[in-house]
């Protein structure tokens, strides 16, 4: 698939958040977007519209009246928008990394991040910054409105953020000495960020893991048992599973993990939403939220 570099005032639209009908006006009253033409008159608009529509945006919605705005230089602008961006840290960082997202920049990427370390600790940029953008990121996927490489792009970013931060925690946290969790995707989910993610709050709590990764099978989850008798899977559930419900799910675990010893498996994702505890088997935990984990994280320490 081609990467995007020409915008359609419909993208313009589902990137920024302001309507096309509103874009069109400020390009006839205050000329802020030239847009160039098809033969058959049609706006389309490069990368460099997009990073000045979505800067218009950020001081837009902090109350700076639009007809101010269109008088700034280009330089004026990027001053504005930087000197906002000192009291709107969060805001502003996802503005910068959706632009870096679309010059595929991974300097720029790297040193936003590094600046947001200065401030906030991991989990804050996860959960403030990295779930909100992957999430929008979602929605423009879908829309059409982004490239697969862009989204790719992004995630793999965080995940190498999320590795080089459990590798930082090894050398300084005390682990127990026997593996607790063993964190897996099954076979088809493709999905794997948030189970990085709850590998990290695992070992961040000096908890130790064993991270499987994806496409794993039920009947190859037995080797690790072999090691250690002892142990909870977590796994998280994004598209998976598809073709059954998750209680059959469920009960396809315990057929083929563990024999009559029933593992404990521990469930996240969006999969498990609006699941009801009580139709699962007892050996089955629901984790719907990042908060409730690190709760029962806590609570596993104290034991």
């Amino acid at each position: 698939m081609l990467i995007k570099t020409t915008f359609t005032i419909k993208d313009l639209e589902n990137l920024s958040g302001i309507k096309a009908h509103t874009i069109r006006i400020w390009e006839k009253r205050y000329s802020l977007l030239e847009p160039s033409r098809t033969d058959t008159n049609i706006r389309f608009y490069n990368l460099d519209s997009l990073r000045k529509l979505l800067n218009i945006k950020f001081l837009y919605e902090h109350n700076y009246k639009i007809s101010k705005i269109a008088g700034y230089s280009k330089e004026a602008l990027i001053a504005k928008v930087t000197e906002l961006a000192e009291t709107n840290k969060e805001e502003h960082s996802i503005l910068i990394f959706k632009m870096a997202m679309f010059r595929f920049d991974q300097q720029l990427f790297a040193e936003t991040y590094e600046a947001l370390k200065k401030t906030y600790s991991f989990p804050e940029i996860f959960q403030t910054i990295f779930i909100p953008l992957l999430t929008e990121l979602g929605m423009l996927w879908q829309t059409g409105s982004i490239d697969p490489c862009h989204e790719r792009f992004v995630s793999e970013m965080i995940k190498q953020k999320i590795v080089l931060t459990i590798e930082s925690l090894y050398s300084g946290n005390t682990l127990t000495n026997t593996p607790i969790f063993a964190l897996f995707l099954p076979l088809e989910e493709i999905h794997d960020i948030g189970l990085m993610y709850a590998n990290y709050l695992c070992v961040s709590h000096g908890i130790s893991t064993i991270y499987l990764g994806g496409n794993i099978s039920f009947a190859s989850l037995n080797e690790i048992i072999k090691h250690h008798e002892k142990i909870t899977f977590i796994t998280y559930l994004t598209v998976e599973p598809s073709q059954q419900s998750l209680e059959e799910f469920c009960i396809e675990y315990n057929e083929n993990v563990g024999g009559k010893n029933k593992n404990p498996l521990w469930l996240m994702g969006s999969k498990i939403k609006h699941q009801n505890t009580e139709a699962l088997p007892n050996n089955i935990t629901l984790v719907k939220t990042i908060p409730q984990l690190v709760e029962s994280l806590q609570t596993l320490k104290k034991l």
